[in-house]
């Protein structure tokens, strides 16, 4: 195995870059290097509701933009409805997170999906053991067990081709949402702000397809305003 060491003396940080760490080149079948778990909920057409468990979210301001697969029903759903809810799992919640995974709100399910083990579930909320509750600003409910529930709009919408991935998946959507109106369970705020507790909210992380929680606290920005 070829090493990369770089060549040189100290740099100007005062580290001997001789003894820096040796890397390779790595072509991984997936790039989900730690991000959280959010699960979609959004309306099916008879009006029941799906949920749709994802780790493609990234936030900015009060814009979520994530990603979905084509051929899925949150996706249909999503596109045709032009809203949801992103409840953000916490790390108690693992377990029934995994127990969604291989299902599908489709019926029938995709032929890529059934292919690597999908089922179809029409009572999601069930086989999770979740409750729902109405939302305020949006048709679709959120999930009561869930730290952190955005209600959301849809903003804009890209289709992108997926051939890198699986072509017979008919693509991915990026999808930008703009949050609408913020839940948050109380042992989570400060009392008496507008500010999530980071040393008590413990949000679920989806690490290379293995769950993870977060570690202890390391220090904070200097933005930081708690």
């Amino acid at each position: 195995m070829a090493k990369h060491s770089l060549p040189g003396t100290v740099d100007t940080a005062g580290m001997d870059i001789r003894h820096m760490p040796d890397s390779v080149l790595i072509r991984p079948s997936i790039l989900y290097f730690g991000t959280p778990v959010v699960l979609i909920t959004t309306r099916n057409p008879d009006g029941s509701t799906n949920i749709t468990p994802m780790s493609s979210a990234w936030a900015l301001a009060d814009h979520v933009v994530i990603g979905l697969a084509g051929g899925g029903q949150g996706l249909a759903n999503l596109l045709r409805e032009g809203e949801c809810v992103l409840n953000l799992a916490g790390v108690d919640q693992h377990a029934a997170v995994e127990r969604l995974a291989p299902t599908s709100g489709y019926d029938p399910v995709p032929a890529w999906k059934r292919e690597v083990g999908y089922r179809h579930e029409a009572d999601k909320f069930a086989l999770a053991g979740w409750h729902a509750l109405p939302s305020l600003a949006v048709a679709v409910p959120r999930i009561a067990e869930c730290p952190l529930q955005l209600e959301a709009r849809l903003c804009h919408a890209l289709p992108r081709p997926i051939e890198a991935w699986r072509a017979t998946a008919g693509g991915y959507t990026v999808l930008e949402l703009e949050v609408l109106r913020i839940h948050a369970h109380t042992d989570i705020v400060v009392p008496d702000t507008q500010h999530i507790d980071p040393s008590r909210y413990h949000p679920l992380f989806y690490v290379f397809r293995h769950y993870f929680g977060c570690g202890p606290r390391l220090g904070r920005t200097f933005k930081a305003e708690v």
